[in-house]
This record gives C-alpha cells, sequence and structure tokens, in this order.
C-alpha cells in the first residue's frame, strides 16, 4: 500500500515577507526621498562654492591681463618685464604664475622657465601642472599674443584650491553618510508608527471579526490625524453595531409578523377542510385565507420599498415640481375616509409650493401619516394637515436655508416619550396600538423618504393626540422662487 503524497509548500523566506511589509516600504520610500533630496542640496553646495572658486580665479587672471596689456602698450617689453618682476616680488603667497617671451620663444621674464606644451592656443583656459623651482604645482593659465610676436603667459596657482576641494569634497561625504544614519533612523521610527496605526486597526478587526463587537480603536486625546482615523473607525464599528442591532430586531419582528398571519392562514384552511359543509364555508375560509397572505405580501413589499429608498436608488426620479396640487390629491382620498369614521378634516395649505423631489414617494409619506391620524382618532375628532416655509436658518449640517415644514395633527390616543423615540423603527408598534390592525412599517417608510429628501421626521404630544412633522430643507433656487411667491409664510 502507497503512502499518500505529501505536498509541501515551500514558506516565504523572512527576507521576502519583510519586503511585503508595507510599512517596511513606506519606511524605504521615506528614507530614499530623504537621502536623495539630502544628496541633491549637498551637490548644490559642492558645484556652487566650486564655481565661485573658479570663477574668482578667472577673473583675477581677466584682470590682471588687462592691466599688462595696457602697460605693454605705454611701456612697451622693458615696462612689462618691470612690472612683472615688481609683482613677483611683492607675491606673499607665491600663487602668481607669469611668464613673457619673445618671437623666438625665448624667457624674457617670469617665474616659469619655460613656456608649457599643453597651451598650444591663446585666450583659452588651461588647468596643468607647472614646474617652478623644486616643485610642481597644479595651476590655471591663459595665454595672450602681444604686438611683436611677444606671447604673455598669466597664471594662478590653484593647488590651495584643490585641497580646499578634497576637504569640502570629504566634509560632503561625511555628511551624506550621516544623513544615510538619519535617514535609516526616521524611516525606522516611521515604519515603527505606521506599523503600530496598523497592527491596532488589525487587532480591532480581527477581535470583531471573531464576535466582539465591543472593541474600538484607542484615542490618545492628542487631536492629531492618528486620533482622527480612530474616531472615524470606532464611528463606523457604532454604526455597524446599531445596524447589526436593527437587522437583528427586525429579522425577529419579521418572524413574529409573518408568523402570525401564516400561521392563522394554515389554520383556517385546515379547518375548513375538516369541517366545512358545503362551498360557501370553504370559500369564505379560502378567502379569509388569501387576505391573510396578502397580508404577508404587503409586509414584505414595504420592507423591499424601505429597502429601495435607503439605498438612494430613488433620487433619479427627483424633479422640481408644485407640492400643493399633489398633496391636494392625497386630501380629497381621506376626506372621503375621515368622514367614514365621523371625523373632521383641515387643510392648511399655501397656494403654491415649489418642491423638488419624488411626487409619487413623497405622496406616499403623506398618505401614511393621515392614514395613522385617522386610524387612531375618536369619532368628532379632528385631522388637521398643515404646510408652511420657515424662514432661513442654520440647519443641523452648518448651512443656511428655507425649510419646508410639513404636518399632521391628530387629537387620538397619542403615544408616550419612550414609543415617540421608537416609533420610526421597523415593526415596532406603541401598548395603545397593539390591537389595531397594522405592519408598524408606515412610520418607517415615512422615515426612510424623508431621510432620501434630506430632511428629518419630528414626533410631538397633541395632547391628547400625536403631531409629526416633516422638516425637509429647500434648494437655494426653491427659495427664490418661494420668497416671490409665498411672502405670507416668511
Amino acid at each position: 500500500m502507497t503512502a499518500p503524497a505529501t505536498t509541501v509548500t515551500a514558506s516565504p523566506q523572512p527576507g521576502f515577507l519583510r519586503l511585503r511589509s508595507v510599512s517596511l516600504r513606506f519606511a524605504l520610500v521615506y528614507g530614499t526621498l530623504f537621502v536623495c533630496s539630502a544628496i541633491l542640496f549637498l551637490s548644490f553646495i559642492w558645484w556652487g562654492t566650486e564655481g565661485l572658486l573658479e570663477h574668482r580665479v578667472e577673473r583675477a587672471i581677466t584682470t590682471d591681463s588687462r592691466t599688462l596689456y595696457n602697460i605693454w602698450a605705454e611701456s612697451g617689453p622693458a615696462g612689462l618685464t618691470l612690472v612683472i618682476d615688481d609683482r613677483l616680488e611683492q607675491d606673499v603667497d607665491d600663487n602668481t604664475l607669469y611668464l613673457l617671451i619673445n618671437k623666438d620663444q625665448k624667457w624674457v621674464a617670469g617665474n616659469l622657465s619655460e613656456w608649457p606644451r599643453q597651451v598650444t592656443s591663446d585666450h583659452h583656459w588651461f588647468t596643468l601642472p607647472v614646474q617652478r623651482a623644486y616643485t610642481q604645482d597644479m595651476a590655471k593659465v591663459r595665454a595672450y599674443l602681444l604686438p611683436d610676436g611677444y606671447r604673455l603667459l598669466i597664471g594662478r596657482d590653484i593647488s590651495g584650491r584643490t585641497l580646499l576641494r578634497k576637504m569640502l569634497t570629504d566634509m560632503l561625504l561625511w555628511a551624506c553618510i550621516m544623513i544615510t544614519l538619519l535617514a535609516v533612523g526616521g524611516g525606522w521610527l516611521v515604519r515603527r508608527l505606521f506599523r503600530h496605526v496598523i497592527h491596532t486597526i488589525s487587532r480591532t478587526t480581527l477581535a470583531i471579526t471573531h464576535g466582539d463587537m465591543s472593541r474600538r480603536m484607542p484615542v490618545q486625546g492628542t487631536d492629531d490625524e492618528l486620533d482622527e482615523i480612530a474616531i472615524t473607525i470606532n464611528e463606523m464599528l457604532d454604526r455597524i453595531s446599531r445596524l447589526m442591532d436593527g437587522v437583528r430586531q427586525v429579522s425577529n419582528a419579521i418572524a413574529h409578523d409573518l408568523r402570525t398571519p401564516i400561521t392563522r392562514a394554515r389554520a383556517q384552511l385546515e379547518d375548513a377542510a375538516l369541517h366545512a359543509t358545503n362551498e360557501t364555508e370553504l370559500r369564505a375560509a379560502m378567502e379569509q385565507a388569501a387576505s391573510n397572505l396578502d397580508n404577508v405580501t404587503s409586509i414584505c413589499e414595504a420592507l423591499l420599498r424601505i429597502a429601495q429608498i435607503e439605498s438612494g436608488a430613488r433620487r433619479s426620479a427627483f424633479v422640481l415640481f408644485d407640492l400643493i396640487p399633489a398633496l391636494q390629491d392625497v386630501c380629497e382620498l381621506y376626506e372621503a375616509v375621515a368622514e367614514e369614521h365621523g371625523l373632521i378634516f383641515v387643510r392648511q395649505l399655501p397656494e403654491h409650493l415649489p418642491f423638488f423631489g419624488d411626487r409619487a414617494m413623497f405622496q406616499q409619506a403623506v398618505a401614511n401619516l393621515l392614514d395613522n391620524a385617522v386610524k387612531f382618532s375618536p369619532s368628532n375628532g379632528a385631522v388637521t394637515l398643515s404646510a408652511k416655509v420657515l424662514p432661513a436658518a442654520r440647519r443641523s449640517d452648518g448651512s443656511r436655508g428655507a425649510l419646508l415644514r410639513l404636518c399632521v395633527a391628530d387629537v387620538g390616543i397619542g403615544m408616550n416619550e419612550a414609543d415617540m423615540a421608537r416609533a420610526s423603527e421597523r415593526f415596532f408598534r406603541a401598548e395603545q396600538a397593539r390591537n389595531t390592525p397594522g405592519s408598524g412599517l408606515g412610520l418607517s417608510l415615512v422615515q426612510a423618504i424623508v431621510q432620501l429628501h434630506e430632511g428629518q421626521l419630528h414626533l410631538s404630544s397633541n395632547n391628547p393626540g400625536l403631531i409629526t412633522c416633516i422638516e425637509i430643507p429647500l434648494p437655494e433656487a426653491n427659495a427664490l422662487l418661494l420668497a416671490d411667491s409665498m411672502p405670507n409664510n416668511h
């Protein structure tokens, strides 16, 4: 019997794993940029210093050549020879070079014994070693052609400049080494800080993936970018926790609210199958079961509609329209319903109200509010629908602009403070409304529509009854139209 083959997977080398580290790559980029910037800066200093010394030597030789040429023009070879000898005697630093030769290439004056072979043309710069007495030094020279075949060589000893350049080069090299060490240390600190942030996020998210939803990122209290990241992530986690709690509550509510009508429909059908004695009783049971199943369908449709609205998919249907005709259509429907229930329906609407939003969706929200008001109001009560524009004021997001306030008021059973705080939760029903038909999704749908229009839903007591108000910000162009068409509402 052959033993099963074992597949061995080669683990990556530790160095390779380190190179794959984001923090190490970040530190390497930081260190490389730091070193390159420093080298560029030091190179600029080196080239600038070198160029300055070079320019000073060339300017000194050029100025000297003009003076000597003037002396030649005034005194000839004899006068130029005397001036060269005098300058050589006064040259304390011994860095001045002169050589004057005649047309026969014979030495006339200067501190050089012969014409350098490298100097083959006039009025050009040459850097070359020159022999003086018993020493050989580097010099920068330039030759000038004089009348009668004479040639003049003027130069400066640049051995000191060479030593200065070497010293400057060594200093810059040591500076580069020190900067490189600083870059390595800074990169290590940056990598450590970066890894600390990443590992903190990783530990927090790992704990959450293992079910610890209470885990949060630590906030140091320094009000820097790291604290901003921590606060943002913690707010995101709080939001996720609230959403998960909401999903859990909705799931439980769905299971409870759907189970009741489905169980009732099944019981009715079983009872009809066992006890129905004629077609009429069987048909009645089937119709009652279909009604219960229709209730299930309406709950599912309401949930799907809320999810669609909360996703923001319906904003494409937003247009600018007059809201009053849309509200009048809803009012005509519920005036008849209110009359059937023995209620007084009161409208308090302006003549025109330009509005930007989804017409059908907003009508649905108002219809839900009116339906609740009619449902929970006693006979001989009153239901009031009012709409007005509040003057421009600072909103919760810091901007300024007009607000539309639409309110539905009734004199029904009302709600206490605790119930009003939870009224927009899905499937929530106040204790006073337990025996009233409904699924507890009406205000949830209204809340979703209002949030899609970037507004807010407010509930308050009417003593007795309830006042439900919708406040939606109006666009600037809309506010201008309102200012012209409805001055009495401001």
